[in-house]
């Protein structure tokens, strides 16, 4: 822990300098360290292929089936874009597919016997004509003809409002924090620059209203509206998926505006059979001079499997784009994670894991802003901070379903903490003390899949037992929250030209006062959507529709009122979603557009005053979004353009009301193009997001200006080595000035925006063993 002089920003000149001189010898000595692997003999090198090809595998579970929607499912757990003439898959049935395979190897077994060919290049599969087997001098593998794959890139089709972040795109990311994790997808915006204030809207609409999961555990993490709710180290993750208003059924209660479910990386991510390996990263800010340094251990053996992490970051504060120091911004943050495995002879999987963040640095006094006015002297402009989030995640599946039984039970507690000092009037004469907000979950489900030759239901029986808890001096205070529900959803593929899904589920909910009243509520959600190809192989249309009942939501810990008029009870929450779209693909070309609509009625938004505990508003969001891309093989080019306009009873959304329901968005447009060129193990990246002047804002408030930024990198894996990779980031090329449109407080008079940080170089180095 800093000395109280420091963490009000005020630490001597010459203490700073020391520091930043001992943090760039150390970021120094790790990169050259890392660099002197090379020397390692050549084993070390297969060692990392083997890895890499690992990084490629999924989990398959394909039944035999016709071979049509056989080759759909394929591409969904792929993630690879399926092409083929209708007339290839007429009257042929696939081979089943399960376990965990790279799509080569997968779509080899579910091409077994047919004598088809195909050919995996830049995220596409295309499926030829039947033609004898051994026709041609491709490889051969299990009756079916596999070409030798190129670099791949992109994602196969996805349904009406659903974006997948995957382990490859991650990796070209290269992510600091969250807002890095959704970087390109103008439609979800991360307001604050800080990662233990960050928070993801998604088309305007705040986390707290989607189903937030990390590894299946439901997330419960509304502390403290100026602090961030689902605080993850994004080197964890293995893939981001995000249902954007309409979700299915088993993403879990309280889907009112969408699902995020975050995955985290296991052992079997990074190798293909039995051994060990490991990874150590080290990066260095040169804006913060914060080093960043990861370590990574995992291996199998005979169905046992293992991983551990450990990463941590120290720097100063950034400095931002008009070159001021931006106080409360600097790092001390620790992150781990353990992951056990066993998976039996008979497919039977079991896997605990815990994963665990600390942030502990000096924090503007309102962690989401850079400056408040407040009209109370008394309180600093920086104070202590210590945010701890964990979460236990107990997983049984079956690797290798037989029939109708492919079981998934999951148990999981999730638990985040927030400790900040209380200031009060120097006329009370009460030294600062500390105040404690704790929430918690726990939660599990059982559901089974059944699949059939047309498709799957997965039905099952979640719970959930959250609790929201104040620890104060003088006015402590908790709510609960407790609900059962049931659910199934059915995944459709009835024709060669149509997907649906569709489903429903109910829930039971006891919700529990600060004053210890108590109420009970239940209620259904439904939803459908579909997609069409209006022209095979080229054009389709997606569709969706759902109607969510939430129950009552929590309120955050810190506005507390153990004294609140709750009269009859708040009212649960519901929600409806809209979603209408197409898309369109000509060979590497893709065109895509929706039009979506959220409506969220008695969104509960509390305030401290005794008759506001159930203030309740309605949420409307509105807009389109369009993007198109090209995909060359070892290279892709996207752009996409959102226009969202989000209300609060009926009025321009501002970031004071919508704390924990909306905030203001406007137009945004995002380019990313990235090239490898592969013999030379270089690859280069570059990035842009330009978000336009918005006026439409509440009655006396500023309207929010535009910003440009531009990000670029380039990435080196030496050919004749390739268990290193070495990275340089070049962030905010142009020194732009500017906080990000979900940041809380710009068009208030009296608050100063958190700013993001100006240019930054960032070196990373990387070494698999």
């Amino acid at each position: 822990m800093s000395s109280p002089k420091c963490r009000n920003g005020n630490a001597i000149s010459q203490e700073k300098r020391h520091r930043a001189i001992g943090l760039r010898l150390f970021a120094v000595t790790a990169i050259v360290g890392l660099s002197s692997i090379a020397i390692l003999p050549q084993h070390s090198a297969s060692a990392q292929e083997k890895t890499s090809r690992s990084g490629n595998a999924r989990t398959f579970d394909i039944p035999a089936q016709p071979l049509s929607s056989a080759l759909n499912a394929f591409g969904r757990q792929s993630g690879q874009q399926v092409t083929l003439a209708a007339a290839t898959s007429r009257g042929m049935r696939s081979s089943a597919v399960s376990g965990l395979l790279d799509p080569n190897q997968a779509l080899a077994q579910l091409l077994s016997g047919t004598g088809i060919s195909y050919q995996i290049s830049g995220g596409t599969a295309v499926i030829g004509s039947t033609t004898p087997t051994g026709d041609s001098g491709a490889v051969s593998v299990a009756g079916a003809t596999a070409l030798d794959p190129i670099s791949v890139f992109g994602s196969g089709k996805l349904g009406a409002g659903e974006i997948q972040i995957s382990s490859e795109e991650l990796a070209q990311k290269n992510p600091a924090n969250i807002a890095d994790v959704f970087a390109g997808e103008p439609g979800i915006s991360v307001g604050s620059s800080l990662p233990m204030s960050q928070k993801v809207y998604v088309h305007g609409i705040e986390e707290t209203s989607l189903a937030v999961t990390i590894d299946g555990s439901r997330q419960n993490n509304k502390v403290f509206h100026h602090s961030g709710t689902n605080m993850i180290d994004p080197a964890l993750l293995k893939a981001v998926g995000v249902d954007a208003g309409i979700a299915p059924a088993d993403a879990g209660p309280g889907a009112l505006a969408g699902a995020i479910a975050y995955e985290t990386k296991d052992a079997r991510d990074l190798l293909d059979g039995d051994g060990v390996g490991g990874l150590v990263t080290a990066s260095y800010n040169f804006n913060s001079d914060t080093v960043t340094t990861g370590l990574t251990a995992y291996g199998m053996k005979e169905g046992l499997e293992f991983l551990g992490y450990f990463n941590f970051a120290n720097g100063n504060n950034f400095t931002a784009g008009n070159g001021n120091i931006v106080e409360g911004t600097s790092s001390d943050f620790l992150s781990g994670m353990g992951k056990v495995a066993y998976e039996f002879e008979s497919g039977d999987r079991i896997q605990i894991s815990h994963d665990r963040l600390r942030d502990d640095a000096p924090r503007p006094y309102r962690a989401n802003a850079g400056f408040v006015d407040s009209g109370r002297p008394w309180e600093p402009r920086v104070r202590d901070y210590t945010l701890d989030r964990q979460n236990t995640v107990f997983t049984f599946t079956d690797s290798i379903p037989e029939g109708w039984w492919d079981p998934k039970f999951v148990l999981a507690y999730s638990r985040t903490e927030l400790e900040v000092p209380v200031y009060s009037p120097p006329r009370l004469a009460i030294p600062p003390y500390p105040a404690t907000g704790t929430t918690d979950s726990l939660n599990g489900k059982f559901e089974n899949k059944f699949s059939f030759d047309i498709g799957n239901i997965v039905a099952g029986v979640d719970f959930y037992n959250d609790q929201a808890e104040l620890e104060d001096l003088f006015e402590p205070g908790t709510e609960k929250a407790r609900n059962i529900g049931l659910y199934a959803q059915v995944r459709l593929e009835p024709g060669e030209r149509t997907r649906l899904s569709f489903g429903a589920r109910g829930d039971n909910q006891k919700f529990t006062g600060t004053t210890g009243q108590e109420w009970t509520n239940s209620g259904l959600s439904g939803n459908i959507s579909g997609e069409y190809d209006l022209i095979e192989d080229f054009l389709t249309a997606k569709v969706g529709y759902s109607h969510v009942w939430g129950g009552i939501p929590l309120a955050e810990n810190f506005i507390f009122n153990p004294n609140w008029n709750y009269g009859d009870g708040p009212k649960p929450v519901t929600a409806d979603n809209y979603n209408l779209g197409l898309e369109a693909t000509y060979g590497d070309f893709t065109i895509e557009g929706s039009v979506f609509q959220t409506d969220l009625a008695d969104a509960r938004a509390p305030r401290y005053q005794i008759l506001r505990g159930i203030e309740a508003h309605d949420v409307r969001s509105t807009g389109f979004d369009i993007g198109g891309g090209y995909n060359w093989g070892d290279g892709y080019f996207k752009v996409k353009y959102a226009n969202i306009d989000v209300e609060i009873d009926g009025k321009p959304a501002d970031s004071d009301i919508g704390s924990y329901l909306a905030a203001p968005a406007g137009q945004t447009i995002t380019l990313q193009a990235v090239h490898t060129f592969t013999d030379w193990g270089v690859t280069l990246g570059a990035d842009a997001e330009i978000t336009l002047d918005y006026d439409d804002v509440a009655v006396g408030s500023k309207p929010y200006e535009g910003y440009q930024v531009f990000n670029a990198f380039i990435e080196y894996q030496p050919p004749s080595r390739p268990n290193l990779t070495f990275r340089a980031d070049l962030k905010n090329i142009f020194d732009e000035t500017y906080a990000d449109r979900a940041t809380y407080g710009q068009e208030f008079p009296n608050v100063t925006p958190l700013y993001e940080s100006g240019r930054a170089f960032i070196l990373t180095a990387k070494a698999t063993f």
